[in-house]
């Protein structure tokens, strides 16, 4: 509950110091894991003094426990174990200081620990962070690699030396970080987040060479395999050897088996890109050189085409048939000519043989009434009536006399 205070009538420093250990009072015995990360064994004394440090997050507390605690596991535990520590939480009022008060101290076997961390990636895959579609390719070139290692490793060495014998121009910013112990989560998470903030870095590498299941437990924490799973930048994990296989490796866009072996697939070769360079010159050249080889092949077949070597024949050859044609069309047309003139002369003799001017020329005359009608038959006319007499040269008045 709150206490009520004013700058009045404020509490004492013992009444607050009080207070807090009464509430600390109340939270009972706890199971605790942690590191040890300091271990004070006086001689003669019958307490003694631990340091539980929670890698994950880097927080550190006291711990206290008889010596006779301590002894039942004191040929196991040693700086830098993990153990579960069943205490209780006390606050030592004149000092204002937390601590815990073991009873029990158990160490944390390797089984139980690859328990854990089999279920810890049972947790992290159904979350997808192992997902392959959410890995990232890495760049053919990198301009810079950043490396993330212990100090003057073999891990460091292995991936400089490799990468700058395939590739002597790559250049690395390189983040020297405990990689192991309880210092080693935070600080290589730092380094990964810091190199994953920059423009310039194109891939990270994260290498350690081998070591115990201990050892290795850093690179299987969940913190860091989710700072991983957050960086835009891809990362490379190269831990260990090749039977090693820390969560880091699956959350990775590209696990390598060793350091080495990272730097050969982060880097190219040189010379096998020359090489590569070279095979596709003379394919490319091969391919020009047949394509020309096949159009010369077909502009001299064309050539040796007759309408190719001697394009005015074919011309040559329709002028004679076009005169051929041209005579047969007059001659022709002079036949039919000819025949319709001869048909036109025998209707023209014909037609003037049956027309009435040749019968009036033959003496023949047409009497006409007064109407202009032809007169055919003498009952037509009445006696005393006047008639038109047409003849070859001329017309005359005639009357008919009864």
């Amino acid at each position: 509950m709150a206490v009520h205070s004013t700058p009045e009538s404020p509490l004492p420093v013992g009444e607050v110091s009080r207070l807090i250990g009464g509430w600390i009072d109340r939270l009972g015995a706890v199971w605790v894991e942690g590191q040890i990360t300091q271990l004070s064994r006086r001689p003669g004394a019958g307490v003694v003094f631990l340091t539980l440090r929670d890698p994950s997050y880097d927080i550190s507390v006291s711990v206290t426990c008889y010596r006779q605690v301590f002894d039942a596991v004191a040929d196991v535990v040693g700086e830098g174990a993990r153990v579960v520590v069943q205490a209780k939480p006390e606050w030592y009022a004149p000092r204002g200081q937390l601590s815990l008060r073991a009873a029990e101290i158990k160490p944390v076997g390797v089984g139980e620990l690859l328990a854990r961390l089999e279920q810890l990636k049972k947790t992290l895959a159904r979350e997808g962070l192992f997902a392959p579609e959410r890995k990232k390719p890495l760049p053919f070139l990198p301009q810079l690699i950043g490396l993330v290692c212990g100090r003057a490793s073999a891990a460091e060495r292995d991936v400089l030396e490799n990468a700058r014998h395939r590739w002597p121009a790559v250049r690395f910013e390189v983040r020297n970080v405990p990689v192991q112990g309880v210092h080693a989560v935070p600080q290589v998470t730092q380094a990964v987040k810091e190199l994953d903030a920059r423009d310039d870095v194109d891939v990270i590498v994260v290498a350690r060479g081998g070591g115990s299941v201990e050892d290795l437990l850093p690179f299987s924490d969940e913190q860091l395999v989710r700072a991983v799973a957050a960086c835009r930048t891809p990362v490379v994990s190269a831990i260990g050897h090749e039977p090693d296989n820390p969560l880091l490796d699956h959350v990775a866009d590209l696990r390598a088996s060793t350091p080495t072996d990272a730097a050969k697939k982060v880097v190219p070769d040189v010379g096998e890109e020359y090489e590569r360079v070279r095979q596709l010159r003379d394919r490319a050249r091969r391919c020009v050189a047949a394509y020309v080889d096949r159009e010369e092949r077909g502009l001299a077949h064309a050539l040796a085409r007759p309408s190719i070597q001697d394009p005015h024949r074919m011309i040559d050859e329709r002028a004679d048939q076009v005169t051929a044609l041209l005579e047969r069309g007059r001659r022709s047309l002079g036949h039919q000519l000819d025949r319709a003139r001869s048909e036109l002369a025998h209707t023209h003799a014909r037609v003037v043989a049956l027309s009435p001017a040749a019968t009036l020329e033959r003496g023949y005359a047409v009497l006409q009434r007064a109407d202009g009608h032809a007169v055919r038959d003498p009952g037509e006319v009445e006696p005393g009536e006047t008639l038109r007499a047409r003849v070859s040269e001329g017309d005359f008045s005639v009357r008919v006399d009864a």
